[in-house]
């Protein structure tokens, strides 16, 4: 016998995407499209905990000057170590009862040809890009089964993780697995009603892709991207925001292409 169903109900989106009452877990959560989301995110009623390395702690002395000690929480970790996740993760859940969502931001890079890029600058990128996101999701997403309000986590890869580009094999080998590691953890996550996808921008104008991407480098690369320029840090904060939403709650497993138009080719 067959279901009919009434195809005259709706979801119930929220359009104004509200966060109200949710907590934000943000990696990297002092860098450029950290930054970005962190506006948009308490812009919507979130509260926030901003995750950064030890050697940040004056860049995070100076941030918290800007955000309401009520709302944002600053706490030193470092994503590659299992205890110092689990330290930060805990004291987040101590400050604000509850975890819904990570972003998943950290990340590092440091461009080289295979053959000359050494064992030990392989380790560190996939410890930070791939090691760290795994960390971070697996201890905020064991809260939120045992919460059973469901979640999301947002993980932040690149187009690098899905075409080849000269001098990224290690930080293409990292947000490559990061991909595979998002589908993995999305369909396992799915009956916890936890959605985990991933956005891939192309170069994007923080501080750091601005000085990376500069002069003839960066023009040259401009000439690969269809709509011919790099992407703006509120570009992929805005996305983060979708992934955060309600209007997201039927996406899982996914790859948001950020990129101009880049990997069309």
């Amino acid at each position: 016998m067959s279901q009919e169903y009434d195809v005259s109900l709706r979801y119930g989106v929220d359009s104004g995407q509200d966060l109200s009452g949710k907590v934000a877990v943000v990696t990297g959560g002092l860098g450029g499209i950290a930054m970005a989301s962190n506006d948009m995110l308490l812009a919507k009623g979130a509260r926030l905990a901003l995750l950064y390395p030890a050697f940040e702690q004056g860049k995070a002395d100076e941030a918290a000057t800007r955000f309401d000690a009520e709302r944002v929480q600053f706490v030193q970790c470092d994503v590659t170590d299992p205890n110092s996740v689990e330290q930060a993760i805990a004291a987040v859940e101590h400050r604000y009862g509850q975890i819904d969502i990570l972003i998943n931001c950290a990340g590092y890079v440091m461009l080289q040809p295979v053959l000359e890029t050494d064992i030990d600058e392989w380790h560190k990128q996939i410890a930070v890009n791939l090691t760290g996101p795994f960390l971070c999701s697996q201890a905020a997403a064991r809260r939120m089964v045992s919460a059973g309000r469901g979640g999301k986590i947002i993980n932040i890869a690149s187009q690098a993780a899905s075409i080849a580009i000269d001098n990224h094999v290690a930080y293409t080998s990292a947000k490559a697995g990061l991909l595979g590691m998002t589908k993995v953890m999305a369909k396992e996550f799915a009956p916890h009603k936890i959605n985990v996808n991933t956005l891939s921008p192309t170069v994007v104008l923080t501080p750091m892709g601005e000085k990376a991407w500069r002069g003839e480098k960066g023009e040259a690369m401009k000439q690969l991207i269809p709509l011919g320029r790099f992407a703006y840090t509120d570009e992929i904060a805005a996305a983060v925001l979708f992934f955060c939403s309600n209007g997201s709650d039927m996406i899982t497993g996914a790859d948001l292409m950020i990129d101009g138009g880049f990997t069309i080719w």
